[in-house]
């Protein structure tokens, strides 16, 4: 080693950063040269060693420690986890409390405290496994089967259909979710927020359901023709909210909130006139679609998982590449971030205005497709259902990202889809409505990451360490 501080020591790791970051700078002999170990930049003299090869020794343990600071300092995909977790938990002291086998259990708690907390335990688990089995796997289904093969029964399509109804079902339950929730996140990342996929999904549904009872076409082009239709219908109305705000400057909360009045008032009227209403109904219900529009389905009769599933996971890859990979959605990205600059930089902030709002309806109408082409093969007043404010939850949950949005949907559809089940075979019965309120917890806890961090007691995330526990935002 060199007495003048002037000169740099040499060796491997001695001089040159490291792009692995914190946990590879520690002090290795068997990771570093001569000159390395002895060096400050080193921290130590211990003499000369053999230099190993840094890659295949420290990557293990770099790994392990990086995976060790995401967890305790809990960065933005650990909180999120942890916040599941804990309205999952939240959750569960909901069910068991509001039991009045448990209330009555409790009640004399300091004479029984065992029987206490089992009966608060056995409710809650209860509720939670019949969730479970409603919505990813039924045990008891798959053990009658094997029972019924020992006995020398043939495994037949309704038995083998039973073990995947559960996933089929949280499919189905999450496809306009991923639909909708990506509207919602695509305005987001371009700082727009889109309140008024419940209007874009009405004008989708609309056109859809139209072109599907009063169009004859042939078997593949007429399902092609409806989901175009959808999304044009959405687009319709989505345009006419990005186009107020570039010409008028209306503020597209307002406007998206009082289109979804209109849109609902409208569907009204028009599912009570002559062209639109079922014939022979006097209710608020279209015709059926004609059978050629129907969205094929994925796993057999049995099951109702139809290719609008695929549809949606195919717009959430789409999503991601005009975001990330493309000159559109940088525009989109660098509007959200700052329009002003974007504005100086020469991007047309009212044109980006009013394309992301034609694109985020368009896949809000596209949303109906599962519904009108998937499951129902017509319209009611009901069939929006609540996916527009759904779609709000879970852009914030998947906060804006297309990945995000995809998982966020699956846990909501898995919600739905076993709190069904859960409604139908808990004693006493669990209301339906508690899958909501852990929906909320859901979101209550992702929205405050502090709380999550003094609940498990995590370390701030520096930009050193795992990395940022909050959001960068919508649009980041």
């Amino acid at each position: 080693m060199s007495d003048n501080p002037a000169v740099p020591a040499t060796g491997p790791g001695a001089g040159e950063p490291d792009p692995g970051g914190a946990a590879a700078a520690e002090p290795s002999a068997a990771a570093a040269g001569p000159a390395a170990a002895g060096s400050p930049a080193a921290g130590t003299d211990t003499g000369s060693t053999d230099a190993g090869a840094p890659g295949s020794q420290s990557r293990a343990p770099r790994l392990g420690q990086m995976m060790i600071d995401s967890i305790v300092e809990g960065n933005s995909v650990v909180v999120t986890i942890l916040a599941i977790v804990a309205a999952i938990v939240v959750g569960g002291l909901l069910i068991a409390f509001t039991d009045p086998v448990v209330l009555h259990a409790w009640g004399s708690f300091f004479a029984a405290p065992g029987n206490a907390i089992a009966q608060a335990w056995d409710s809650a688990a209860g509720a939670y496994s019949a969730m479970f089995e409603g919505s990813v796997f039924n045990p008891h289904t798959v053990a009658a089967i094997f029972q019924q093969k020992s006995l020398g029964i043939a495994f037949s399509d309704g038995a083998v259909s039973a073990v995947f109804n559960p996933l089929s079902e949280t499919a189905v339950n999450a496809t306009p979710l991923i639909l909708a929730g990506l509207s919602v996140a695509l305005a987001f990342r371009a700082g727009l927020f889109n309140i008024g996929a419940t209007s874009q999904f009405i004008g989708g549904a609309l056109l859809c359901t139209w072109l599907g009872f009063a169009v004859d076409l042939p078997i593949v082009l007429h399902t092609v023709v409806c989901v175009l239709g959808a999304f044009a219908g959405g687009a319709i109305t989505g345009w006419v909210v990005g186009f107020l705000k570039a010409k008028t400057g209306a503020h597209e909360v307002i406007v998206t909130i009082m289109l979804n009045y209109v849109m609902e008032d409208f569907l009204s009227w028009i599912l009570g006139t002559s062209g639109m209403q079922r014939p022979g109904r006097t209710d608020l219900i279209s015709p059926f679609i004609a059978g050629n529009a129907h969205l094929p389905l994925l796993l057999g009769s049995r099951l109702r998982v139809n290719a609008s599933f695929l549809l949606a996971i195919a717009c959430a890859v789409g999503v991601w590449w005009l975001l990330n990979r493309s000159t559109i959605g940088f525009e989109f990205r660098t509007v959200g971030a700052n329009p002003s600059a974007a504005r100086t930089a020469g991007i047309s902030v009212e044109r980006t205005w009013i394309l992301v709002m034609l694109i985020a309806g368009g896949l809000a109408g596209l949303a109906s497709t599962a519904i009108v082409q998937g499951t129902d093969f017509s319209l009611n007043f009901q069939s929006y259902g609540t996916y527009g404010i759904d779609a709000i939850t879970v852009a914030l949950l998947g906060r804006a990202r297309p990945l995000g949005v995809v998982l966020a949907a699956l846990l909501f559809g898995a919600l739905h889809a076993g709190g069904n089940v859960m409604q139908a075979t808990t004693t006493p019965q669990v209301p339906l409505s508690l899958v909501q309120v852990i929906q909320g917890l859901v979101v209550l806890f992702v929205a405050a990451p502090p709380l999550v961090r003094a609940i498990f007691r995590l370390h701030k995330a520096t930009a050193g360490g795992a990395g940022p526990s909050l959001a960068k935002g919508w649009n980041g």
